[in-house]
């Protein structure tokens, strides 16, 4: 008798996923890029490879949790065996924006651009998560009152946990001159107070003081990201978050992010989310039902 791989539930209203423990053997269901409604995380136990994000590629090991959000496309190559378990689950489920403050994964796990996906956990730490989707695991099969409360309770206990040890393994990362790690804060800084507003490399390099050749290399070299990519992410990341959570229309955020033309917004939108404003809106905004 086989053990079960997969456990499912579904939203009763939407009958859309609502969230989705799966157990991996291998890398055939990641070889194909994905780009879904819902967030994604994976433990892998076992295995190591490539990871493209996006616009970007990273290396992963094993006793890794790797962390991706809402119609984030990525795509997965082993190198060899690749064993481990997928968590996926829909904002409608358990939404990270509203409740933030209690476990503020959103900017660490989630929605991170200055940082890898990855995050190398010890065997303790492999351990506590792996026993926390067990549980979940459990609950998904007990038919019971507050079945619903207590997978919450389960799911938010593992991204405390993930989030911490994030956190925990964030350190600045090291130069051998002064002057990178000090643009490297500037430039964050730079971005998260202009990006509503300067969309193009060169602003960023004039308000630095540095070339736009410079200014980029670094970035390439410290976030794995060229500075377009960068300023084109964190404006994307702002944008559903306003398609997610109001129901300004497309054409207001759009001219709050800095485009005069809605329908450029649209297709910005559409080249790095791959999908349209008004579908992303459709298929997650917690306010779709007001829009």
């Amino acid at each position: 008798m086989t053990a079960q791989t997969a456990f499912t539930l579904i939203n009763p209203q939407t009958k859309a996923l609502a969230f989705k423990i799966f157990a991996f053997e291998d890398d055939s269901y990641f070889n194909q890029q994905k780009n879904y409604n819902y967030y994604s995380m994976l433990l892998v136990t076992k295995g190591k490879g490539r990871l493209t994000a996006d616009f970007s590629e990273y290396e992963f090991t094993e006793n890794g949790l790797i962390s991706f959000s809402i119609y984030q496309p990525y795509k997965i190559r082993a190198d060899g065996e690749f064993k481990g378990l997928l968590i996926n689950f829909h904002p409608d489920f358990f939404c990270i924006h509203k409740h933030h403050d209690e476990v503020a994964c959103n900017g660490v796990l989630f929605n991170n651009i200055y940082e890898s996906p990855q995050v190398q956990l010890t065997e303790s730490e492999m351990g506590l998560l792996t026993g926390l989707v067990d549980q979940l695991k459990v609950e998904m099969q007990n038919i019971a009152v507050a079945q619903y409360e207590l997978m919450i309770a389960y799911l938010k206990i593992f991204l405390i946990n993930a989030s911490r040890i994030k956190l925990n393994m964030q350190s600045p990362k090291i130069s051998n001159t002064e002057k990178e790690p000090f643009i490297l804060k500037t430039l964050k800084d730079t971005i998260e107070e202009h990006y509503k507003s300067k969309h193009s490399p060169s602003d960023y390099a004039d308000l630095l003081n540095i070339s736009a050749k410079a200014l980029n290399r670094i970035s390439k070299t410290y976030f794995n990201k060229t500075l377009s990519n960068l300023i084109s992410e964190r404006i994307i990341i702002e944008a559903k978050r306003e398609l997610y959570l109001t129901a300004k229309p497309v054409k207001m955020i759009a001219y709050e992010l800095g485009f005069n033309d809605e329908f450029y917004f649209s297709r910005f939108f559409k080249i790095n989310a791959e999908v349209s404003p008004q579908i992303y809106r459709d298929t997650v905004g917690f306010a779709r039902a007001d829009a």
